[in-house]
């Protein structure tokens, strides 16, 4: 199961995940709302392709968007672009709504928006639940190159 990669990963890295059962949400919008929670403390993980095959997870407050050029500044690469939901799966062994660096098949780099604080919510490795942690914790953790990378 995803959620047990996730806490697993979690304790590995001595980071406090609350995973917390959620309805179904049709948007982030709707998940925000079910959580009690301001649209920006839910972070999206996308991962993102690069070019030469390899991917890495872009970490992204809910009210905002990725900024290609900023987050290829930071990457330090001239193209980058969202996977397939199959690329993404067989990046991660997550399904899109589910990602999360936490647990994943592979540790990819992780580079996060420079707006990502405080306590978070996040995709807990399977549809249905959402993992809370500190944000800070998690971006020290994942060792996360921090950077203005949204619109």
């Amino acid at each position: 199961m995803g959620r047990e990669r996730v806490t697993e990963a979690a304790e590995r890295l001595g980071l406090d995940v609350e995973l917390v059962e959620r309805p179904a949400a049709d948007s982030l919008e709707s998940a925000a709302a079910l959580l009690g929670l301001d649209p920006a403390s839910i972070v999206k993980s996308l991962v993102v392709a690069r070019s030469d095959g390899t991917f890495l997870f872009a970490l992204v407050p809910g009210d905002r968007q990725i900024a290609w050029a900023k987050l290829r500044a930071a990457v330090g690469v001239n193209k980058l672009r969202l996977p397939s939901a199959e690329e993404a799966l067989g990046a991660t062994d997550y399904e899109r709504g589910t990602i999360t660096p936490l647990g994943s098949s592979t540790a990819w780099p992780v580079f996060a928006d420079e707006r990502i604080a405080g306590r978070i919510a996040m995709g807990a490795g399977e549809h249905g639940y959402s993992a809370f942690v500190d944000a800070a914790a998690l971006l020290a953790a994942l060792h996360a190159t921090v950077a203005d990378i949204t619109s």
